[in-house]
């Protein structure tokens, strides 16, 4: 039967777990908002080499789940005896930072093929523009070509953080007690694994909507401006 009263009593417990999951949530965008502009600058290059090689990027990294990746960089690289004795060590052995690494890397091959799209939609009669006013390449980028590409891409950069924070779930698979985390150690402490999960599934709810808004928000503020 279900029980409320137990709904309820784990909420604050599901709570303190979501504050892990926004952290890996942030750092992940962190990390692949950083890995993405070389990604797309690479899309767009006028290298064939580079361009070749971006791509190979993006495909590997939507061409496998985000969970083989984790295994792979979470257990598989204390295999090499090189890694271990490496300064990276450290941080790989780290499940936090493992999962950091390998959901931004993972990111990274999503959002880098969003801006490189909104950079290449730009029109060729804007950064024209850019050079007779007597900006340079670089200044033409970061002032025009950039924020331009960020606004057009914002929708599809709101769901890739959506989607990350959903996806930190699978840090549970390797010791963390994130939401889902902390759920299934409710679960086992209390053998009522509906009202638990449904208790988490409420809180991401939140969280996303939370997440929602403030997208929304930004895109209404950039319009504005616009």
């Amino acid at each position: 039967m279900f029980d409320v009263t137990l709904l309820w009593s784990v909420m604050p417990t599901l709570a303190e777990g979501a504050w892990l999951t926004l952290t890996l949530t942030a750092s992940v965008i962190l990390v692949g908002t950083a890995l993405a502009f070389p990604v797309a600058l690479c899309r767009n290059s006028r290298s064939s080499g580079l361009r070749a090689a971006a791509n190979a990027y993006v495909l590997f990294f939507r061409g496998t789940p985000s969970l083989v990746q984790l295994f792979l960089l979470y257990y598989g690289a204390g295999q090499f005896e090189t890694v271990r004795e490496s300064f990276l060590w450290p941080v790989l052995r780290d499940p936090f930072w493992c999962v950091v690494i390998a959901l931004g890397l993972n990111s990274a091959s999503y959002t880098g093929k969003t801006l490189a799209a909104a950079l290449a939609a730009i029109p060729r009669g804007t950064r024209e523009a850019a050079f007779i006013l007597g900006l340079g390449r670089p200044h033409a980028f970061w002032f025009i070509d950039l924020p331009l590409a960020v606004r057009t891409a914002l929708p599809a950069l709101g769901n890739e953080i959506i989607l990350t924070c959903k996806a930190t779930s699978l840090a549970s698979t390797v010791t963390l007690l994130e939401l889902t985390g902390t759920a299934r150690l409710l679960t086992s402490e209390t053998y009522a694994p509906y009202e638990v999960f449904l208790g988490a599934g409420i809180v991401y709810l939140a969280l996303n909507y939370t997440l929602v808004c403030g997208i929304r928000a930004l895109e209404s503020a950039l319009n504005r401006q616009h």
